[in-house]
C-alpha cells in the first residue's frame, strides 16, 4: 500500500534508538523527510547513518534534549512546518511511590506530559493551515492498564492521554489526526531497565525474568521496533483520516480486557 506522504515532513522524538527509531525508519521509507533527535549525537548520528542508507526521504538531526524548552526550540527550528509528528521521549524510572518527592513529579510530568502539548501547540495550527497533518504520541500500555512499578509514568501518560481526547475532536475536521500508539513489552532499553527491577525483586537472573515475560505474553515473544514503526507510520498516512483520539494498544494481546 502507497501511504500517500512521501514528500511529507516529519519530527521525530528521541529516534536514536528503540521506537522512536522504529517510527522513522518506516518514514523514511515511505519517502518522508525527517528531523530527528535525541541527547547523544554520536548515537544520533550513527542511527542517521543508517536511515540514509535506505533510499528513501532525507534525514536531519538535532542533538538535543527534546523536553527542555529549549530542546524543542532547536528541532523546530530545524523543522518548523512538519506535517507528522511524534511525541515520544524515555520514560520515568520505576520504583515506589514513597520515594518520589516532588521534583521526580515535575520532572515526569516535564517530559512524558508537557512536553507533547507543547510540541502539539507549536505545529498544531500549520497543520490546520496546510489541511494535513498526524501527530501520534507513543505512550505506554500502562494507560490502559497501570503498572505498579511504573507510578510516575502512569500519572503523566495518563494526563496527556486526557487532554488529546478533547482537542483531537476538534482538528480532525481539518484532516489534522492526533493518536495514541501504546507499545507493550517491545525488546528496548526501556523494557531492559524494567526487568532487571523486577528480577532483582524476584531473586532471579535476567535472562530467566526476560524468558519468563515473554513466554507469559499471550504472542509468546515481545515486540519489535520494526512492527511499532510500521503501525506508526500507517497512522500517519493519507488513509489514517478518520482515526483520531484513540489510543491503540501494541502489546501482542496482554491486555485482557474487551474494550
Amino acid at each position: 500500500m502507497d501511504l500517500g506522504i512521501a514528500g511529507k515532513k516529519a519530527i521525530v522524538c528521541a529516534a536514536s534508538k528503540g521506537l522512536g527509531k522504529g517510527c522513522a525508519e518506516s518514514l523514511v521509507k515511505e519517502g518522508v523527510d525527517v528531523t530527528i533527535c535525541a541527547r547523544t549525537a554520536e548515537t544520533l548520528e550513527a542511527t542517521a547513518d543508517e536511515l540514509r542508507a535506505l533510499g528513501g526521504g532525507s534525514v536531519t538531526t538535532v542533538a538535543c534534549d527534546i523536553t527542555s524548552e529549549s530542546g524543542r526550540a532547536e528541532i523546530l527550528k530545524a523543522c518548523p512546518n512538519p506535517d507528522i509528528l511524534v511525541n515520544n521521549a524515555g520514560g520515568p524510572p520505576p520504583g515506589d511511590f514513597r520515594d518520589w518527592d516532588r521534583d521526580d513529579w515535575i520532572k515526569a510530568v516535564d517530559a512524558n506530559m508537557l512536553t507533547p502539548i507543547f510540541l502539539i501547540k507549536a505545529t498544531v495550527d500549520g497543520m490546520i493551515d496546510r489541511k494535513f497533518g498526524r501527530i501520534v504520541n507513543i505512550t505506554s500500555s500502562a494507560v490502559k492498564a497501570p503498572i505498579d512499578i511504573l507510578g510516575l509514568s502512569n500519572g503523566a501518560r495518563a494526563g496527556l492521554t486526557g487532554f488529546v481526547a478533547g482537542i483531537a475532536r476538534k482538528t480532525v475536521r481539518h484532516n489534522v489526526t492526533i493518536n495514541g500508539l501504546l507499545p507493550g513489552p517491545f525488546y528496548t532499553d526501556r523494557l531492559i531497565s524494567n526487568l532487571k527491577v523486577n528480577a532483582e525483586k524476584q531473586g532471579l537472573s535476567f535472562d530467566e525474568m526476560a524468558k519468563q515475560r515473554a513466554e507469559g505474553n499471550p504472542a509468546g515473544r515481545f515486540g519489535t521496533a520494526e512492527e511499532f514503526g510500521d503501525y506508526c507510520a500507517y497512522l500517519c498516512s493519507a488513509q489514517a483520516g478518520f482515526v483520531t483520539g484513540q489510543n491503540l494498544l501494541m502489546d501482542g494481546g496482554a491486555f485482557p480486557g474487551t474494550l
